[in-house]
């Protein structure tokens, strides 16, 4: 690939992970911040405590899947679920073929 179109790959694949990032961590930063306030003893900012946990949760289980998915090799060979899949087929149709009744 010549490097013109790899910079615009990257500069692309910049601007749209900051396009859906930007929100996200805005959003997430605000939560965060009100759930400081409610350790400090601020009560109006009580809400926060539930969607904070959830998504800290929610992404401690995708860090783990992520790295239970690393540490298993599922992303060394990401080309061979597409011919598993296209053999299954053709075996799959094979036997269909030799079963079904000749006209």
């Amino acid at each position: 690939m010549p490097a013109p179109n790899r910079r615009k790959n990257r500069v692309w694949t910049v601007v749209t992970v900051l396009f859906f990032l930007g929100p996200a961590m805005f959003g997430f930063g605000t939560k965060f911040y009100e759930l400081v306030q409610v350790f400090r003893g601020d009560a109006s900012g009580a809400f926060a405590v539930t969607p904070i946990v959830n998504y800290l949760l929610a992404g401690c289980g995708f860090l783990l899947l992520f790295g239970w998915a690393a540490k298993n090799g599922m992303f060394r060979d990401i080309e061979q679920p597409k011919f598993l899949m296209l053999e299954n087929e053709n075996r799959l149709d094979a036997v269909e073929r030799s079963a079904a009744p000749h006209a």
